[in-house]
């Protein structure tokens, strides 16, 4: 079973477009990529027992918020940083999911050898993202409804990153979770520093939409005029994740037959429309 889904080295263009899609506070992202940056220092001129830093950063917050594609861009800002680097993702589903009684081999094998021997030749970036699936909360699980592997899955995703702290000091684990609360605690106490990304504020919802009209404006010349309006976008917008601004602002198009043939016809009354049927939608997520 192959649980590597991405393996790349950085920088990388690409990857430095994911840092500038996510709009947030300036401080909040120097702070990640200087937390990731002192951890591979620290880690690796002081043994654990003298600094217990476990090389693990935490991404928390719901769905939308973008800490998937945050991670990929925080991954290249701290390559340039350090020189270069290699990120791995890993597909946590496909670990937890595997066969009745072979999760956990499958988990111990990928921090025991995979990771480590990726990380032989320049330091290795891990992304485990909705770490909840590799490493659910122990105590919440039944062993009717969960059978005895998954909790040695988590188990062995618990070993394999005190593997690496000690013994791979050239890797970084930046985990995501949707579901803090379904998380191990023992993985959340291995944490060296958990960041809450929550739904954009007022100038960061002021970049997207900016950025998105600029961006349907090359091909739309009237769109971009939209601009003027967007102290009434931005209020319009309270409350929504980016990924739900901007297919709303987009969606603004399907207002009509006509406006989607043709976005020039797109108007202001139109994306408060739209942007306000977005933000009444129900949060299917937490509902569910």
């Amino acid at each position: 079973m192959d649980v590597i889904v991405e393996h790349k080295q950085l920088p990388s263009k690409d990857f430095e477009a994911a840092w500038d899609a996510i709009k947030l506070d300036a401080s909040v992202k120097e702070r990640l990529v200087a937390q990731a940056v002192l951890s591979l220092q620290m880690r690796q001129k002081f043994s654990f027992e003298q600094i217990p830093m476990h090389g693990l950063i935490l991404m928390s917050g719901p769905p939308g918020t973008g800490k998937t594609t945050l991670a990929r861009g925080l991954a290249d800002r701290i390559a340039k940083v350090v020189g270069r680097a290699q990120y791995v993702q890993l597909d946590a589903h496909a670990l937890g999911s595997s066969s009745l009684g072979k999760s956990q081999k499958e988990v111990s094998k990928i921090f025991s050898q995979t990771i480590p021997e990726l990380a032989m030749s320049m330091p290795a970036i891990v992304l485990l993202d909705e770490v909840e699936t590799l490493a659910a909360d122990r105590q919440k699980m039944s062993l009717e409804a969960n059978p005895i592997d998954a909790h040695r899955a988590t188990d062995a995703a618990l070993a394999g990153i005190d593997l690496l702290t000690r013994k791979h000091r050239n890797t970084l684990l930046i985990a995501t979770t949707n579901y803090p609360k379904a998380v191990d605690r023992a993985l959340l106490s291995r944490a060296d520093w958990i960041e809450e990304i929550g739904p954009p504020g007022a100038e960061a919802r002021k970049q997207i939409i900016l950025e998105v009209l600029e961006l349907l404006g090359r091909e739309w010349p009237k769109v971009g005029h939209l601009r003027t309006h967007i102290a009434a976008f931005v209020a319009a917008s309270e409350g929504m994740d980016g990924r739900r601004l901007r297919k709303a602002l987009t969606s603004a198009g399907a207002i009509s037959i006509e406006t989607a043939k043709d976005l020039n016809k797109l108007t202001r009354e139109n994306v408060l429309e739209t942007l306000s049927q977005a933000a009444e939608q129900p949060d299917l997520v937490e509902a569910a």
